[in-house]
């Protein structure tokens, strides 16, 4: 087959290092955009960067862009777009998506078109005239912003933050994709010693293992892709077994969790031991006022409560408090935290060295980078992982 156009929608402010990633991953024509990255490849990439990728929120087959200031040209360039090499005589097609500043603002009327669009392509192209619809799932996604009309068909099925290891969590988990975006921005590698002092359900340091020792997110579990009779089993087996070749477990990655709730520590062993990592991770019944960098080295990464959820503003302007008191400037130590505070900085009683915009879901973040020295710790030496 040719060259397949793809799209990897992201959180936003993951754009840039989700170009990277697909880019050490082989894909081909990388273009960053606002909350998604577009890129290009084969069947090996489309499997490839489902299993692999540890920022996107899914992959999704771009099948083509067209006008549509109208019903009309909606139907029509939907219309001549090839349904069917991807969608069987079976398969179901069921149609979702969303429409901003554009003359076609009405998503059900929008839904209705495309859909009436694909059937009478894929009539004339089977010959038949009506479809059940019993077969694998081929789920199209259109988006129309500023009168033009993109349609994609999802191959993830679940988003790909649901990596399989979190069936339980705590009262405000944060999500997978961002908890590996914070563990790579702060140069977690096969060397480093991670600590959280406010778990929870243990994201934050599961993801920092699975990044550690190269242990690809997506291969606890499988997607909607796989049941398509277009990409045989044997790319997806292939690219598994690349995967997994690629684990590293042989290097010095501990991580510790605190938390003072017993059951988030529960859920923390029970999250890691599904994520294969559990024997990578430790942890303790602590409160954070008891938080002390001890050792010659450590990469603190926090998500504390944001007072919107959980606690209250003013006991979350405490915490920020706190955590400046425990998180000390030292040799070796450096500290992210990710707050949507405008005065985290005032609160937690020093400027950070660097910080960043993310986006915990809809809610507008900065992470907050401390290092001794303005430096991110590093171990001298060449370390494998």
């Amino acid at each position: 087959m040719e060259r397949i156009q793809l799209s990897a929608p992201c959180l936003f402010g993951l754009e840039g290092i989700l170009a990277s990633e697909l880019r050490r991953m082989g894909a081909e024509d990388v273009r960053p955009d606002n909350g998604r990255v577009d890129f290009s490849g084969d069947l090996n990439m489309l499997c490839r960067a489902n299993l692999g990728s540890r920022f996107a929120e899914r992959i999704q087959i771009e099948l083509g862009r067209f006008p549509a200031k109208t019903f009309d040209q909606l139907f029509e360039g939907v219309k001549r777009l090839p349904w069917e090499q991807w969608i069987g005589k079976k398969d179901a097609f069921p149609v979702k998506g969303w429409a901003l500043d554009s003359k076609l603002f009405s998503v059900p009327d929008c839904q209705s078109i495309v859909k009436k669009a694909v059937v009478e392509r894929l009539k004339q192209k089977y010959g038949i005239g009506w479809f059940e619809e019993t077969g694998a799932v081929h789920q199209i996604q259109f988006s129309i912003h500023k009168d033009e009309a993109a349609l994609f068909l999802d191959t993830s099925g679940a988003g790909l933050h649901k990596r399989g290891y979190r069936p339980a969590a705590n009262q405000a988990p944060i999500r997978e994709t961002l908890a590996a975006a914070m563990a790579d921005l702060a140069h977690i590698r096969g060397y480093s010693r991670v600590y959280d002092p406010m778990c929870g359900s243990g994201t934050l340091l599961i993801e920092s293992a699975l990044i550690a020792l190269r242990i690809a997110p997506g291969l606890g579990r499988h997607f909607a892709a796989e049941k398509w009779e277009g990409i045989s089993q044997e790319i997806w087996r292939s690219e598994r077994q690349r995967a997994i070749g690629m684990i590293i477990r042989d290097n010095e990655f501990e991580a510790f969790g605190s938390d003072i709730d017993a059951h988030s520590l529960e859920l923390t062993l029970e999250n890691a031991h599904r994520a294969g990592v559990k024997d990578r991770i430790r942890v303790q019944q602590r409160d954070v006022r008891d938080f002390v960098p001890e050792g010659e080295k450590g990469t603190v990464l926090c998500n504390p409560p944001y007072g919107e959820r959980l606690l209250d503003m003013k006991e979350a302007e405490d915490l920020y408090r706190i955590l400046g008191r425990r998180f000390v400037k030292k040799e070796g130590w450096s500290y992210y935290i990710i707050s949507p505070h405008d005065q985290f900085e005032q609160l937690f009683g020093s400027k950070a060295d660097k910080r960043r915009k993310l986006y915990n879901g809809m809610i507008k973040c900065q992470y907050y980078m401390y290092f001794k020295d303005g430096r991110p710790a590093k171990k001298s030496g060449t370390v494998r992982g």
